[in-house]
């Protein structure tokens, strides 16, 4: 009965994990280019070979990994000539004040007061030979990533990727972090969309379904303990001659 009580308490351990997944999900669903989150749920072999678990076994995660799904979103058309989308491989580049550099699939782009494309919040678009210069003039992208301000070619966009998108790190939002050791590859076979933003992978409807599936779970292994918590109660008072 021990062993029934943790094997539902086990249940709930990552149910608990997927609904912050899911609301973090549904959080981000009109955040540009962000990628949904899943979750690797751990099998309960411990559970089924031990009848009475260990300290050990309650302090071990029942989630294995989460993983974040990084399939293109649909295209959304703005007509904003600062809004780019990628289509195919590869995330726009960014450098932020601090000198490091971060990558987004995410290109709600603007021009601040030096006359330099970036993201709101400072960070600088790097283009093939760094920041990006278009003044005050009629910015036009061509689908090779070149840029022209009053057509003159001030630079070029060049997606970059990673070997293993695991590696990445996320960092909040639709940014994410290249660790030192990581080295950026050039996109060559994605295309350059002005006027386009992409959105987020997230289904609204799917998330909200897999919530109340994951709540339902939850609920069902939270209620299996009460009735095993009752049973085992009266087992005690039975044997204690009470």
């Amino acid at each position: 009965m021990i062993k029934g009580i943790y094997t539902s308490a086990s249940g709930m351990m990552p149910k608990i994990r997927k609904q912050e997944v899911t609301s973090h999900n549904l959080a981000n669903a009109s955040t540009p280019g962000f990628k949904k989150e899943r979750i690797f749920a751990q099998e309960l072999t411990r559970a089924e070979r031990k009848a009475i678990p260990t300290k050990t076994d309650w302090e071990t995660p029942m989630v294995n990994d989460i993983f974040t799904d990084f399939s293109q979103g649909i295209f959304d058309k703005t007509g904003n000539p600062l809004d780019f989308a990628i289509d195919g491989d590869g995330f726009f580049q960014l450098q932020l004040d601090d000198g490091s550099s971060v990558i987004t699939r995410s290109g709600n782009f603007i021009v601040n007061q030096d006359g330099l494309i970036s993201f709101p919040g400072g960070a600088l678009l790097i283009g093939e030979g760094g920041p990006i210069e278009v003044g005050n003039g009629k910015v036009t992208v061509g689908s090779t990533g070149e840029i022209q301000s009053d057509g003159s070619t001030v630079g070029r966009i060049l997606p970059v990727t990673v070997n293993d998108l695991t590696e990445l790190d996320k960092i909040g939002g639709s940014f994410y972090k290249v660790p030192e050791q990581v080295e950026t590859i050039p996109v060559k076979n994605a295309t350059i969309q002005q006027g386009y933003l992409e959105s987020s992978n997230v289904d609204i409807v799917s998330e909200m379904i897999e919530m109340i599936i994951s709540f339902r779970e939850y609920e069902a292994n939270a209620k299996s303990i009460q009735a095993q918590d009752a049973s085992l109660g009266n087992l005690f008072d039975r044997v204690g001659g009470r």
